[in-house]
């Protein structure tokens, strides 16, 4: 596979439904019988999987500090979009803000190999912990940052043969 650009990602929610994680085909058909909200303007997905606490050990005996895994954490996603009142994805961002639940989200990226391939897709679930505008200079497009804290693995769809 050839590396690609971010053009043509396209981010979405889908709600508060639960996610049965019991394996990764259960919570991948469940993912996939959502009804998804496109989120518009997006200018910058942010960063996104799992990563170790770095737990350290320093025993008496020897001078040495070893390192060793901890808890995985998948990180908080910043999104930021163009600051559009009227779009269906960031009414439903703000409106997911205001609670405390964890909503459905849904990444796809323009990354088909070629033609005969589907592109890749992120499933997860998380908190909209923020909405926070970002007003800037004169001539600045007015942002908002949505800062998702990402709650369960992330489920990735490799490109995949479309069969004709």
């Amino acid at each position: 596979m050839t590396i690609t650009t971010a053009t043509g990602a396209r981010y979405f929610i889908g709600g508060t439904t639960s996610i049965d994680y019991t394996s990764d085909a259960t919570a991948l058909a469940a993912f996939e019988a959502l009804t998804w909200i496109e989120i518009g303007e997006v200018e910058d997905g942010g960063e996104l999987g799992d990563e170790s606490a770095d737990v350290t050990f320093q025993s008496l005996s020897d001078s040495r500090v070893r390192h060793l895994k901890g808890a995985r954490d998948a990180g908080t996603m910043a999104l930021v979009v163009g600051d559009d009142p009227l779009d269906p994805g960031q009414v439903a961002l703000r409106a997911a803000e205001q609670t405390k639940f964890l909503y459905n989200f849904k990444i796809e990226y323009e990354d088909a190999p070629d033609a005969t391939y589907s592109n890749s897709v992120d499933y997860f679930r998380g908190l909209v912990m923020s909405f926070r505008k970002n007003v800037g200079t004169g001539d600045n497009v007015l942002r908002r940052t949505a800062n998702i804290g990402i709650n369960t693995h992330i489920i990735t769809v490799d490109p995949e043969l479309i069969t004709p």
